[in-house]
């Protein structure tokens, strides 16, 4: 079973989920401005992608600068405690699969939790190939 915690206002989020579907499967696709976080949830999403609240903090289009989470005093309690009130500000998207959690930025992230991957060659929504013809990572071609 694959998880997805899924924005669908975000690109990468969008893209993580259309990577995973072409793969073949049918994730669970939790939306989590909706659904809001409990503080358990976000304990063990963040220990098990060994994140902690200041890793997983989204300081741009979040109002983490307006509430002051920024600041070097802050701490990753206070961050947590505002995540519960604003989901928006837990980066985006967390995948669980078998393999693993993780915090999935870039979105090719992704595929490390994958054991399918969609047939190359294959692009995100803005066009960047991420698997070249052969299904080998873009990323790791060699020039």
């Amino acid at each position: 079973m694959i998880v997805i915690h899924h924005n669908p206002e975000c690109g990468t989020s969008r893209n993580v989920l259309k990577t995973i579907q072409d793969a073949g499967y049918t994730p669970v696709v939790i939306d989590y401005l909706t659904e809001g976080w409990s503080r358990a949830q976000l304990l063990a999403l963040f220990a098990a992608a060994d994140l902690t609240p200041k890793t997983a903090l989204r300081t741009t289009k979040s109002p983490a600068q307006a509430l002051g989470l920024l600041e070097s005093q802050v701490t990753d309690d206070d961050i947590l405690e505002a995540m519960l009130v604003h989901p928006i500000l837990v980066n985006r998207p967390i995948v669980c699969s078998k393999k693993g959690v993780k915090l999935c930025r870039p979105s090719e992230q992704v595929l490390d939790l994958l054991d399918l991957w969609p047939e190359g060659p294959y692009y995100k929504e803005d066009g960047e190939m991420i698997l070249d013809e052969q299904g080998k990572k873009a990323s790791e071609k060699q020039n």
